[in-house]
């Protein structure tokens, strides 16, 4: 099954190149372009990824020698499907081009769909800068086409992604704006609480007590309920022991929400660091004394 493929892969390639070298007038990119599909999807059927995503882009310039840059565009995400097995960083580099394509066409919500696959390779490869980068260029594209929903679920992405490498203001930021845009949205409500669950974490690893206390004094402004749920209950009690540098403290209250709802990773990492510089503080003062 796949020598025969491969076989017929290769025989619609070569007719392919021949149709541009010697096509008639206008017809020979179009016969070309037919040709080049039909390689392509052989070479899948193969599972040669390397030589689809070849074709691919092949395809992609024969598009754009028709004037067809859609057409052009799509072939360059098929290459980057195809570069998905074997070569991620060919596959950043096909999904840019067609980025870059749609952008120049005005298909704002492809642009911003590609922009946010990218933005995933990176995540994947904890390439965690350049995530932020295209993450963030997806969120602006989807809030010019008015995908809220989308341009959040990308800005969130940022946001964790800063925080964990010690950028707090700029992820605080984030989550304090989709807190407020979630508590005007009935559907969205409930979940205010866990981002302004982050935004305090955030708040702790800034290790300032008082932006700490005025930060839970705002978010109750926000939502009033807030002051009710045990994500504020955690913030308080977490604030409290940093303020007395009581460790023990600190740990019991986390143990507690916990056995209740589960910390994921992410929040996990940033209260080690807060306690971390606790113990620090508590061994200076041992020292001292």
């Amino acid at each position: 099954m796949g020598d025969h493929q491969m076989t017929k892969g290769e025989e619609f390639e070569r007719k392919a190149e021949k149709a541009t070298s010697w096509g008639l007038f206008g017809s020979k990119h179009e016969d070309a372009a037919d040709l080049y599909q039909k390689a392509a999807n052989s070479f899948k059927l193969a599972k040669s990824w390397d030589r689809a995503a070849m074709v691919n882009i092949k395809l992609a310039n024969c598009n754009l020698k028709l004037g067809s840059k859609h057409e052009a565009a799509s072939a360059y995400v098929d290459a980057a499907k195809c570069y998905k097995k074997t070569s991620p960083k060919q596959a950043i580099s096909c999904l840019d081009q067609a980025v870059n394509m749609f952008l120049e066409i005005s298909r704002l919500n492809m642009a911003a769909r590609y922009c946010k696959e990218i933005g995933e390779l990176y995540e994947k490869q904890e390439n965690f800068d350049q995530a932020i980068v295209y993450f963030e260029r997806s969120a602006d594209l989807f809030q010019a086409e008015e995908v809220t929903t989308s341009a959040n679920q990308c800005r969130l992405k940022v946001a964790q992604f800063s925080a964990q490498s010690g950028k707090y203001p700029k992820a605080i930021k984030i989550y304090e704006e989709i807190a407020r845009h979630s508590l005007n949205n009935n559907l969205l409500k409930y979940g205010a609480r866990g981002h302004l669950l982050n935004a305090g974490i955030c708040q702790l690893c800034k290790g300032d007590v008082v932006a700490i206390t005025n930060a839970l004094e705002k978010y109750q402004d926000m939502d009033p309920t807030f002051s009710r749920t045990r994500e504020y209950k955690l913030l308080a009690d977490l604030a409290t022991s940093v303020d007395e540098e009581d460790v023990a403290k600190f740990t019991a209250a986390i143990k507690e929400f916990d056995s209740m709802t589960h910390l994921d990773a992410w929040k996990t990492t940033l209260l080690l660091r807060v306690k971390e510089t606790l113990k620090a503080k508590e061994l200076e003062e041992d020292d001292l004394t």
